[in-house]
């Protein structure tokens, strides 16, 4: 007899987020290490310029492809495929001899380490009612967030109790051991032993289908990028995300130039932004259910509410380089990531809501891709920015960004239904591939 669990599709989302911890820990592994890869490897300042660049160039191209992978195959087989990627890409880290070798890899692992948001929002437009869909997006991605956080500590002690290339090994085997997981016990709603009649109901009648076209239809790649609701949900992640790119990777360089703090200090600190950003996490995915719930704000709209929210909030952040007690400016690191978090679940849960389930890791792979050449454009650009006039200026352009990006989403996102998810789902549908 099969055991029944309540509550079944958090527990998905849960070991979806286990594989996003695994994700992020792999993609830190290096900027921990890189003092002693570097020293280690003789990799000037000029090849490390070209190995992290290498994953900021592969990343964007990447999320298309895995994206179409998830919806092509299905999310439990196409995100196994990547978490085993790069898993063992991380691993082979600890191999190479030269900057080159790094080079590969890294761009290797941001191909394969891009199907983490489109995996996570094809499992809540699958597991999870219109309405909760927020909520599952900002869950699974606390693991960007706890990632980052775990892999100071365990990247350290792993090189300091063996060397650098155990940290490696050490961080990919974590992966592989989640991969483990995710085959034994991921299944799609329609197929999982375990999910109880009343939950399979409830998610049923939560979910809104488009009646008016088969299950097994999907709309051309050109047909995607020619409908305003994908620019609507691309072009404000394109501002959104370089906010993310630059807490990762210039806050402890910025904390260093222009604060004066010292490692010791750093590492008691830098990891703040990404407690707030934890916190905005479920802010922003349960907000919009909370003004549905209350207002009947159509969620579409409570969403874009949200997102406007954390651009004003995020305006904040144009006072990190003019306020005077570096205390101040950490805290307004921190408001920054509370304020990114929170716009960033709604705006890439929104891929659920416009488009069908089929499309959705299609959808939110292209939006990636978009989003990622904005975050390679701004970190092109932070470059020219500090080394002639600081970081000041870098920071006050950074605050203005989402309040673009709230425009285009107002813009063109079209009008929504006060009541998501009623319409009913075809008899001659077919079931969904997971």
């Amino acid at each position: 007899m099969t055991i029944k669990v309540r509550g079944l599709r958090w527990w998905m989302i849960g070991l979806l987020t286990l594989g996003t911890i695994t994700n992020h820990l792999a993609r830190s592994s290096l900027s921990i290490a890189a003092p002693t890869v570097m020293q280690h490897l003789h990799i000037s300042l000029h090849q490390y310029g070209w190995i992290t660049g290498a994953f900021l160039v592969m990343y964007p191209i990447g999320a298309p492809f895995t994206g179409y992978l998830m919806d092509r195959i299905g999310l439990r087989t196409g995100f196994l495929i990547c978490g085993a990627m790069w898993s063992l890409i991380c691993m082979a880290h600890g191999l190479v001899t030269g900057w080159v070798g790094l080079f590969v890899l890294r761009g290797a692992l941001g191909f394969a380490e891009s199907a983490f948001i489109p995996a996570g929002m094809r499992a809540a437009a699958s597991w999870f009612p219109a309405r909760e869909r927020g909520i599952a997006a900002g869950a699974f991605n606390l693991g960007t967030s706890i990632g980052v956080i775990m892999a100071p500590p365990l990247i350290a002690w792993s090189i300091l109790a063996y060397n650098w290339q155990a940290a490696f090994v050490v961080a990919g085997s974590l992966g592989l051991a989640w991969t483990v997981l995710w085959l034994a016990f991921y299944r799609h709603p329609d197929r999982h032993p375990a999910l109880t009649a009343e939950e399979a109901s409830y998610i049923d009648a939560g979910n809104d289908v488009d009646p008016t076209v088969p299950n097994e239809t999907r709309s051309p790649i050109r047909e995607i990028l020619a409908q305003r609701n994908f620019w609507g949900i691309a072009l404000p992640r394109f501002f959104a995300d370089p906010v993310w790119g630059t807490l990762i990777y210039w806050m402890p360089l910025y904390l260093y130039q222009a604060r004066g703090f010292d490692l010791k200090t750093i590492a008691m600190t830098a990891w703040l932004p990404f407690v707030a950003a934890d916190l905005g996490c479920m802010m922003g995915g349960s907000l919009s259910g909370y003004l549905n719930r209350r207002f009947g704000t159509p969620l579409v709209d409570g969403k874009r509410m949200v997102f406007t929210l954390g651009a004003l909030l995020m305006t904040a952040m144009a006072g990190v380089g003019l306020v005077r007690s570096p205390g101040a400016a950490v805290f307004l690191l921190c408001l920054g990531g509370f304020a990114h978090q929170t716009l960033s679940v709604t705006v890439i849960s929104m891929s659920a809501d416009l488009f069908p389930r089929r499309e959705v890791g299609t959808v939110t792979g292209l939006a990636g891709f978009v989003a990622g050449i904005g975050n390679l454009c701004f970190t092109l650009l932070i470059g020219w920015f500090v080394g002639r006039i600081g970081y000041t200026p870098f920071f006050i352009a950074l605050s203005l960004g989402d309040l673009i990006g709230a425009v285009f989403l107002w813009r063109l996102i079209g009008r929504t239904p006060s009541v998501p998810g009623t319409r009913e789902r075809r008899p001659h549908e077919l079931q969904p591939i997971d």
